[in-house]
């Protein structure tokens, strides 16, 4: 699976899956490990490391700033997605690198690309400029293993350089049509952000562009690379591939499309090449610090500390096997956030309950405190910090009770109930054991289901005695307009409009779970189609 750790590669050829779990890419366990490559005395006296800033372009690029531990293969895979890396030389006590690419054309897209887009490993930043040296020198036994790292990333990373000099087969080396691909993700047991998309195929070079969707039900995503070739390298490497254990396989193709427009930056869409686009209409604005985050090749998943160039952090990968049903759910570490502070609530209207009903959409809530003295605010704890994120991309900016919620991780790890006896007036409230989770199943087609507040609601288990007519009244008594109804061919289930998202929210909060009599209890879901 591509998100998780554990597994590691022994030797260079890889079993399908495990291309990044414990791939040659970032196992620190696998033998290229071994083929460490420093330089002899003479070389380091010849690479001072001094270069000055921006020299003439050369196809040597000079690194700094690195972080101590990090490996050659690291290193090699900055250039990677820009053209053949052909040699390198790591400066191990001065933090430096020089990174040897095949042309000054690729090295110049390298420079280039990454003065816009700040260059990271293990989450710090490191800087790149050209290199006064016009290639890299270096002594033959040292060029030998650094010959081998690279040879051993590169069969990797192309998935068809034989190490040895037999054929390449047709199909490999036929030039890609298309930048743009076509991605369909099969068992998604659990939910794939735009985010975790962006993540894992950066690992294949600069990803301009991803547009997401769904489609007869299956959640899929067109995503552009600036090059047909960084495409083809993805395809072949990914095609197959499980996003976490057990779950979410990617299903790749070319598009026939070479070129996508994107309208809004938002979590169902982005063109990483302009920052500037509105987020669209009734969806939450992102939040600068996550517009910033953007530009850094980490997900909304990221953890601080050490992050192999292409793991996802442990968290998400527990929640996605706990999701699976493998396993029961650890605390999950750093990354995942489980607790939310929603603030600027309607303090007459809020209850614990409405909360619930609403967060509950995005995630299974645990509990939720009203707080005593700030009546306004409330912190709301979900299952896994994969939920909270959910819930704060789609609910952040949408107006609960005519007022418009902030929605922000909290600093709490839990939320804290009421002492014995102590009565907080009914604010706190635990939902640890409530039937309503929907998100309880592994598995449960509840996954495949979540969408941003929408106008139009999902409504199902609707009883056969329940006409249309019973359901426009209900939904109008909620205080708001019923612009539209449709059955499904069964009866059981239907789409309703209302006029706003806001009206929606409303109903939503209102009749889920509503009784509709011959034990069929009402459910409400955010619809992605319209009437």
């Amino acid at each position: 699976s591509l998100m998780h750790k554990g597994a590691h590669a022994s030797g260079v050829r890889l079993g399908s899956d495990e291309l990044l779990s414990g791939g040659v890419l970032n196992s620190p366990n696998s033998n290229m490990s071994g083929m460490v490559v420093t330089a002899n005395g003479n070389d380091s006296k010849k690479f001072k490391g001094d270069d000055k800033m921006d020299g003439a372009p050369s196809r040597v690029l000079h690194i700094r700033k690195l972080p101590g531990e990090v490996t050659e293969t690291e290193v090699i895979a900055l250039g990677l997605p820009f053209g053949k890396v052909t040699n390198i030389l790591m400066l191990k006590g001065k933090n430096q690198a020089f990174l040897e690419l095949a042309t000054e054309e690729a090295a110049i897209t390298m420079v280039n690309y990454y003065s816009a887009v700040t260059p990271h490993l293990r989450n710090q930043p490191i800087y790149i400029q050209y290199s006064n040296h016009k290639e890299l020198k270096t002594d033959n036994t040292l060029n030998q293993r650094a010959q081998a790292v690279l040879q051993a990333v590169t069969a990797v990373q192309t998935a068809n350089t034989p190490l040895s000099g037999t054929t390449v087969s047709e199909s490999a080396v036929t030039p890609a049509q298309s930048p743009v691909l076509r991605i369909i993700i099969d068992n998604m047991y659990y939910p794939v952000t735009l985010d975790v998309l962006h993540q894992i195929f950066s690992k294949f070079g600069a990803v301009l562009k991803i547009i997401t969707f769904t489609k007869n039900n299956q959640f899929q995503a067109l995503l552009q690379y600036g090059d047909p070739v960084n495409a083809q390298q993805a395809k072949l490497a990914l095609d197959g591939q499980n996003i976490y254990n057990a779950c979410c396989t990617l299903r790749i193709d070319f598009s026939k499309l070479v070129n996508l427009n994107v309208k809004y930056n938002n979590d169902k869409s982005r063109d990483y090449t302009r920052p500037d686009l509105p987020s669209g209409d009734g969806q939450p604005a992102l939040d600068p610090a996550i517009a910033a985050a953007f530009a850094k090749e980490t997900s909304l998943l990221a953890v601080p500390g050490a992050l192999s160039p292409l793991a996802i952090p442990n968290a998400a990968a527990a929640a996605a096997a706990a999701a699976a049903g493998r396993v029961g759910m650890p605390g999950v570490s750093a990354g995942g956030n489980t607790v939310l502070l929603v603030s600027n609530l309607n303090e007459e209207m809020v209850t614990p309950q409405s909360l619930f009903t609403l967060f509950g959409v995005y995630g299974d809530v645990q509990r939720v405190k009203i707080l005593y003295n700030k009546k306004d605010s409330a912190l709301i704890q979900m299952a896994d910090g994969n939920q909270s994120q959910l819930a704060m991309n789609h609910l952040n900016g949408q107006k609960m009770y005519g007022k418009i919620i902030r929605v922000t991780l909290s600093k709490h790890q839990t939320v804290q109930l009421p002492r014995e006896g102590l009565d907080d007036q009914g604010l706190t409230k635990d939902f640890g054991n409530s039937p309503l989770h929907r998100f309880k199943k592994p598995g449960s087609k509840n996954f495949q289901n979540i969408f941003p507040p929408s106008a139009t609601l999902h409504l199902s288990n609707i009883p056969p005695s329940v006409a249309e007519e019973d359901l426009r009244t209900l939904f109008a008594n909620t205080g708001g307009t019923v612009k539209a109804f449709k059955f499904f061919q069964d009866h059981k289930m239907a789409l309703l409009q209302m006029a706003t998202v806001e009206e929606a929210i409303q109903a939503l909060i209102d009749l889920h779970n509503y009784n509709l009599g011959e034990n069929h209890h009402l459910r409400v879901s955010f619809s992605k189609s319209t009437i």
